[in-house]
């Protein structure tokens, strides 16, 4: 049981066992070497505020880079690696902003002005994040209109404004988060000077001012009482820019063969501060997570 790590979701009740914790993370990782790792990520993140002006409040969480609409079956495998690989260029001039500052708007109304980039600055930004060379003919942006699009970022869902582009020899377009300059953490390499162990969570719930925090990942089916199963607790390593969560499991005593899928599962952790303004992270590479705040 402890080697596995869950690699399908299947639904399932969330559940927190109330077992103590037994020294170790997930399969079988170090708990002290997993603290180490959670100070590690905070160290990188910590950096990464303090580059971006010291005190972020729109950290969005995943891709910039969408995509409205399939590609069509007659270019669609060449048009997704360029996609991938960030070839995208302007096949003529595209347009500003046509104003300095946008507007980034959360579900319970708050707002924040933020720095508005280019089309083509855009459009940079998704290049530079690509994974560069690809055997593909690039795709070519022929027009583009500013828009919003809805985003998971580290304070809850978000509208924020966005460039939509139009492409040439195809019916989908992509989009690409507007703002300038938004936190990007890049994670660590994944080599064997970097161990990235641990059970990275997905998403976090909780409050600003409340020191409780429930964080959601994929877990066993069953619980510790059952055969292959295990129950979870969790404990934070926090500084002043974020709170790394890590997810520790408990699991059924009984050696035995057990299968790979897993489940939805979520447990509570308690903080030494209120959550406040920080970015909650996942354990294994540092980055942040989705939050949803309730009050």
């Amino acid at each position: 049981m402890g080697g596995r790590r869950w690699l399908v979701w299947v639904t399932a009740v969330a559940v927190l066992g109330g077992c103590g914790a037994t020294g170790s993370g997930p399969g079988g990782d170090d708990l002290d070497g997993l603290r180490q790792q959670a100070r590690e990520a905070l160290t990188r993140y910590d950096k990464a505020v303090l580059d971006a002006g010291g005190a972020p409040t729109f950290v969005p969480v995943g891709e910039l880079t969408g995509q409205l609409g399939d590609w069509e079956p007659a270019n669609g495998d060449n048009n997704k690696q360029a996609l991938l690989a960030g070839r995208v260029f302007p096949a003529t001039a595209l347009p500003t902003a046509g104003q300095a500052t946008g507007k980034v708007v959360w579900e319970n109304g708050r707002t924040q002005p933020v720095p508005l980039l280019s089309a083509e600055e855009a459009l940079a930004q998704l290049r530079a994040t690509g994974g560069g060379h690809c055997d593909c003919v690039p795709l070519e942006a022929t027009a583009a209109r500013l828009t919003t699009v809805r985003i998971p970022t580290t304070r809850g869902p978000a509208t924020a404004p966005a460039w939509e582009y139009t492409l040439n020899g195809t019916a989908v377009r992509l989009t690409r988060i507007a703002v300038a300059p938004s936190i990007v953490v890049t994670p660590p390499p994944w080599d064997d000077d970097h161990p990235h162990g641990g059970l990275a969570i997905e998403s976090a719930t909780g409050t600003t001012t409340s020191r409780r925090l429930t964080v959601v990942f994929t877990g066993s089916p069953g619980l510790g009482s059952e055969p292959c199963g295990a129950d979870y607790s969790a404990e934070a390593v926090e500084s002043g820019s974020g709170v790394v969560v890590i997810v520790i499991e408990h699991p059924h005593a009984a050696d035995g063969a057990c299968g790979d899928v897993g489940a939805r599962r979520s447990a509570t952790v308690d903080l030494a501060q209120p959550l406040a303004e920080r970015a909650v992270l996942e354990v294994q590479q540092g980055m942040p997570v989705a939050l949803t705040i309730t009050g």
